[in-house]
């Protein structure tokens, strides 16, 4: 099996509960360095997060970063919002996406790649409650099966 060189630091897995996902993208974050340092020490956490797009700029709301145990004053905020290193073009699709089609765009995972910290970000619609039961019946069915084999 080849290395793909992926690090996965967190997921987020009630976004694959809560919305139908598609169109999922790539995008680097813009991180200080104690952030950086964190992230590859303690993990993150993207449960509550989402993305906004403002005055043309992706940004992470509720992405919350440990502070870093040795970086003193240094230190940054856990919940600051950070920006996202989209196109130009990509950001324009995924606000006419938001606009028209009433898509939310969620963060899906972090992780590193290539020593780089990427986030995976996908176009989320909201799930009813009957298509949230359809999904734990599925899974349920799911884990009968495979308990069986």
């Amino acid at each position: 099996m080849k290395n793909t060189g992926i690090k996965i630091i967190a997921s987020n897995k009630k976004a694959h509960f809560n919305y139908f996902l598609s169109d999922f993208l790539e995008a680097g974050i813009e991180l200080k360095g104690t952030e950086i340092k964190s992230l590859r020490v303690n993990g993150a956490t993207i449960n509550d997060s989402y993305i906004v797009i403002r005055n043309e700029q992706a940004e992470i709301i509720n992405m919350y970063i440990k502070p870093y145990d040795h970086g003193n004053l240094f230190n940054h905020d856990p919940l600051r919002s950070r920006k996202l290193l989209l196109h130009k073009h990509e950001i324009r699709w995924l606000a006419q996406k938001i606009k028209t089609a009433g898509f939310t765009v969620v963060p899906t995972k972090i992780y590193f790649s290539k020593g780089m910290a990427k986030v995976e970000i996908a176009l989320a619609k909201g799930k009813h409650n009957y298509d949230k039961r359809e999904t734990i019946k599925e899974r349920d069915i799911q884990r009968e099966l495979e308990k069986d084999y």
